[in-house]
């Protein structure tokens, strides 16, 4: 039996979406062949072991259990153990971070685990931060043939004027987004000059960087891909497609769905889908991913595939993209959980 520390939490914006995910990987574990230890980051940043309720992750108030432990995990290499305070010690054999956005999905906690030699069921520490910055991550998949929407990177400070002109030249209506942020959050949707203050504002409240990007007309897509390059075949699940009723899909519409709709397989032709694929495939290997992730998609009117972004650790309820799109192609959630962990196990 593998024991596989969980990793949930985080001081993140995206602490909240994390609880949810655990939460599914947790109560999805194959008991007869994984011991899942659950480690609960606060929003504060404590680090509790929690053995107590499953049922008290989605609430929010896991932290209040009286079975939460206080613990470290040390960076020497050679011994696995999670460091309880009162001196008692859990061996383990990989960890798994279920952690969304910054301090948990950006390579910080993957950096950490690599220092200590711990196997990993996720991306590394450099494709980690990576694909969390969209410039970069834009600017790789470039070179390796998949382009992105036209866009324009400032830093905090810079002379209002500057940006302005800049918007100017992508055009209204347009995107402005955090350069390194998850689950929409700090992206507006631009119409006219009036609002790009605001959408500044609100995106430099996420990061010290802000991406400019021009308003694709078309809709998004995604792939989710499973294995480790140079290892093992990377296997491709169904080509998903987000319906969109107005505006864009900000966080509130990725977690309610109140006016959109994600078809799964998406309503396209088989040479598209493969085209989609074959896109995701190439863009997993540039940013150096391994064991899994979701790689996003523009789909414009006339057919052209854009980079969107890769989403390191999406979300892993039950229900949501990755784990439906690798269940449209006849993987169920514990048999993707049993995958995920042999990829990062025998890595």
């Amino acid at each position: 039996m593998k024991r596989i520390l969980v990793f949930f939490g985080g001081c993140s914006s995206e602490y909240g979406v994390s609880l949810q995910s655990a939460h599914a990987v947790l109560t999805h574990m194959n008991r007869e062949t994984l011991r899942p230890l659950p480690v609960g980051i606060t929003r504060e940043g404590r680090w509790l072991y929690y053995p107590g309720p499953l049922s008290r992750l989605p609430a929010g108030d896991w932290q209040e259990d009286p079975s939460c432990v206080p613990c470290v995990l040390p960076p020497d290499r050679g011994r696995r153990a999670l460091l309880l305070s009162g001196g008692r010690a859990l061996e383990f054999d990989a960890a798994f971070p279920v952690l969304h956005g910054k301090n948990g999905e950006d390579g910080t906690l993957q950096g950490l685990l690599e220092l200590a030699g711990i196997p990993l069921i996720g991306c590394g520490t450099l494709s980690s931060a990576l694909c969390m910055d969209k410039d970069r991550a834009h600017k790789l998949a470039a070179l390796a043939g998949v382009p992105s929407p036209r866009g324009a990177v400032f830093s905090a400070g810079t002379p209002e004027e500057e940006v302005a002109a800049a918007a100017e030249r992508l055009g209204y209506p347009l995107f402005v987004k955090p350069v390194r942020a998850g689950s929409s959050f700090g992206v507006s949707r631009v119409e006219g000059p009036e609002g790009l203050a605001p959408a500044l504002e609100a995106a430099l409240a996420h990061d010290s960087r802000v991406l400019l990007e021009e308003a694709v007309t078309g809709f998004e897509a995604g792939c989710a891909v499973l294995g480790n390059p140079g290892e093992t075949a990377l296997t491709v699940g169904a080509v998903d497609e987000i319906e969109l009723s107005g505006g864009f899909f900000d966080f509130e519409e990725k977690y309610t769905l109140k006016t959109s709709a994600i078809h799964c397989p998406a309503r396209l032709s088989p040479q598209k889908t493969a085209e989609l694929q074959a896109a995701a495939r190439t863009v997993y290997a540039a940013l150096d991913c391994r064991c899994f992730a979701r790689v996003d998609f523009f789909l414009t009117e006339a057919g052209r595939i854009l980079f969107n972004e890769v989403n390191t650790i999406p979300g892993f309820t039950a229900h949501s993209r990755y784990p439906s799109m690798m269940r449209a192609i006849g993987l169920d959630f514990p048999a993707l959980l049993d995958r995920l962990v042999e990829l990062g196990v025998g890595a």
